[in-house]
């Protein structure tokens, strides 16, 4: 699959999430090494600290299938480009490989994309 799709999908997702409080809404779309995309967004919450990311939110989705390899994940926000938090890295960390891609940009033309590795040099898995 192609990045540009990956991200077309992400930004598809926008719309549907819940973010009342930020206003900064976030879609994902993650590629399983199975093909099939799984996609997610941000849902905040009155308790701030019960908020999910959408690349979480992907990755749940996705494990909660079956689905524990992949290959990217797309990420952008209501106002263009948005990176994984800390937290979303680790998580990601921990079923990804160093060379795992990240994509995100303004537009589908000014795309984007790093690696695990580079967006999260020194993760850890137990």
């Amino acid at each position: 699959m192609k990045y540009r799709e990956l991200y077309r999908q992400a930004v598809e997702m926008i719309p549907l999430a819940y973010a009342p409080f930020s206003k900064f809404k976030v879609g994902a779309a993650l590629l399983g090494k199975d093909g099939k995309v799984y996609t997610g967004v941000n849902v905040e919450n009155s308790s701030f600290g019960g908020t999910i990311c959408a690349e979480r939110s992907a990755f749940v989705k996705a494990i909660s299938e079956g689905c524990m390899e992949f290959e990217a994940i797309a990420v952008v926000s209501s106002d263009g480009e948005a990176w994984p938090c800390g937290i979303c890295r680790q998580f990601m960390k921990e079923f990804c490989e160093d060379d795992f891609k990240i994509i995100t940009g303004n537009d589908e033309d000014s795309l984007r994309v790093y690696t695990m590795e580079e967006i999260l040099p020194e993760g850890f898995r137990l």
